[in-house]
């Protein structure tokens, strides 16, 4: 079988090291925040961590901030991404359920240093990375919003018959839910299947039931 193995920086393109310095600051920063906030790490920091200098963090991001936004970016639009692909052919709410709620457990278990940080930084002292932490819970909430609008799920809720203020309130208690799910995952051991697959569940029987009280909220309507 042939390996292929990361191409030496001498042999690199400038696109292809510029992309490989880009992703050493992220990942830099990332491991310095496992017991930090971004605000309490500075740019110098970072840079001797990632073994660039301060000259080239600056053609990568203008400050920290900036950085802290790309990470934002890496870690949930990438969860946005799938899990719209999860929705995708979809039809009974109880699968979209299911897979959605396994498509971020095996997330968060894969890549916890970055949902750490985005828990950390949710309510944290840097105004850009708070910001567009909203922003991309907000875009979760308008895609599902805009899915369940178009489309009947089977066991679910006539969502195309709600006006759009009820469809945001509904799919913004959905992706509060998500996040607190994450939370969850993230403080249950790592190590520990049972303890990780208690939180899928009990994620799954919340979820549930937000559709159904949606149920009957239309009816009620």
């Amino acid at each position: 079988m042939n390996h292929r193995h990361p191409a030496p920086p001498d042999r690199l393109t400038r696109p292809e090291q510029k992309a490989r310095t880009r992703q050493a600051l992220l990942d830099a920063a990332l491991a310095l925040m496992e017991h930090r906030s971004l605000g309490s790490i500075g740019l110098r920091e970072i840079t001797r961590a990632a073994g660039v200098t301060p000259t080239a963090f600056y053609r990568h991001f203008p400050d920290v901030g900036s950085l802290g936004v790309a990470l934002v970016d890496e870690c949930l639009g990438s969860l946005r991404a799938t899990i719209r692909s999860v929705r995708d052919g979809l039809s009974s709410s109880d699968e979209v359920i299911n897979r959605s709620i396994a498509v971020l457990a095996r997330q968060v278990h894969h890549d916890r240093e970055h949902f750490r940080f985005v828990a950390r930084e949710r309510h944290g002292g840097v105004p850009a990375v708070r910001a567009a932490i909203a922003e991309q819970l907000d875009l979760f909430a308008a895609e599902l919003a805009t899915d369940f609008a178009g489309d009947k799920l089977r066991g679910g809720p006539q969502f195309d018959r709600w006006i759009a203020a009820d469809l945001q309130m509904v799919t913004g208690l959905i992706v509060n839910h998500m996040v607190f799910t994450a939370a969850a995952l993230l403080d249950a051991p790592p190590d520990s299947a049972d303890a990780e697959q208690r939180v899928i569940d009990t994620a799954g029987r919340q979820l549930r039931l937000i559709l159904l009280g949606a149920r009957q909220w239309a009816t009620a309507e």
